[in-house]
């Protein structure tokens, strides 16, 4: 199976530090305020093994309870959403000068080469990982269609 790779064009601008020199260069062309503004939805890593009976999905989701994790299998797509939620308890005296940290849904959906059988589909999550076994379809129970 070949290997995919998602990419953000976008990634790279939301590492730039503020306080490096490379900010200082953009600041004349009026460029820096809209670096601030970007909004990056942060994606969740995959890995995707097969042997002969079933896929292994294991995805990187830290910080999610199980609860908030949803997951549909229709025919061969997989799709694996995940909502982390903020805290919401700050002291009086504490103020917030400065997060990296993600609150919101994230999204994954992907296909794979053949049916799978949700029915007997796995699902474990464990130390910000989640596991999937995926059963494969047998080929006993591929539907004929007739010609008329």
């Amino acid at each position: 199976m070949a290997n995919l790779t998602h990419w953000n064009p976008f990634k790279n601008l939301a590492r730039i530090d503020p306080a490096t020199p490379f900010d200082d260069f953009f600041r004349g062309f009026g460029l820096r305020p809209s670096f601030r503004e970007i909004d990056v939805v942060p994606d969740f890593r995959i890995d995707v093994n097969e042997d002969d009976k079933s896929y292994r999905v294991k995805a990187e989701i830290p910080g999610v309870s199980k609860n908030d994790i949803e997951i549909s299998v229709e025919g061969n797509q997989v799709a694996i959403s995940a909502e982390v939620k903020r805290e919401t308890k700050k002291k009086e005296d504490e103020k917030e000068l400065y997060t990296e940290r993600y609150f919101g849904k994230v999204f994954r959906s992907f296909t794979l080469p053949t049916d799978l059988d949700s029915a007997k589909a796995d699902a474990r999550y464990d130390n910000g990982v989640l596991v999937l076994t995926l059963p494969k379809k047998g080929n006993g129970v591929t539907k004929k269609i007739a010609v008329s």
